[in-house]
């Protein structure tokens, strides 16, 4: 992993060589007083173990890159509350790191939800019993707004409501990575369910 491009690139070029043979001390002091060149050199030693962590914990490589930046620009933004005499900058920001993974896992719990009420929302069959013309309507109206959506959108939310595959299942079955599939089923879903409620709440 490189160190990120925070900060004028020719001067913190020039402050990272600097910072480079800085005693873990010295790093933890000139980050909490706001050093960019220190920023990158914490960045430099620890965005690796961060990314493991996040890696081994969430077993998705591209969410585990967006939480990795997640905990640095945490830690830059609330280098304030960091006091280095109580404690070294690994622990801090390995204390960031698990919160960040834990908001991730909390995110991911409430998308799987509301794919779950999604999917029953708009399956039939799941539904109280309606008049056969009734099912049929709802049908081609599902159908209807699954066509408007952008292929690769369409092609994801079938997967998921008419042959019942996980996430996993539909990156492996389309060569999609993970975090592409997520993120078209999160689109698909917002805008299928801003039509459903309109249409749901036309008399």
């Amino acid at each position: 992993m490189t160190a990120p491009a925070w900060g004028g690139s020719g001067v913190l070029a020039a402050s990272v060589a600097a910072v480079n043979s800085a005693t873990d001390e010295e790093l933890a002091r000139g980050f909490a007083d706001g050093d960019e060149s220190c920023l990158a050199e914490a960045y430099r030693r620890l965005g690796a173990l961060v990314f493991t962590v996040a890696t081994r914990r969430l077993g998705d490589a591209e969410e585990a890159k967006d939480v990795t930046q997640q905990v640095f620009v945490g830690a830059w933004r609330g280098r304030k509350s960091y006091d280095p005499q109580r404690g070294s900058l690994k622990t801090w920001i390995m204390g960031i790191t698990h919160k960040k993974i834990a908001d991730a896992l909390t995110r991911r719990s409430q998308h799987q939800r509301n794919v779950e009420a999604a999917t029953v929302a708009a399956t039939p069959a799941t539904r109280e019993p309606t008049t056969s013309s009734d099912t049929v309507l709802d049908h081609v109206l599902l159908t209807d707004e699954l066509e408007k959506l952008p292929e690769q959108q369409q092609t994801v939310l079938k997967m998921a409501f008419y042959e019942d595959l996980t996430q996993a299942q539909i990156a492996e079955r389309t060569g999609l990575p993970l975090g592409t599939v997520k993120s078209h089923t999160r689109r698909g879903l917002i805008r299928m369910r801003n039509r459903l409620e309109v249409d749901g709440g036309t008399p």
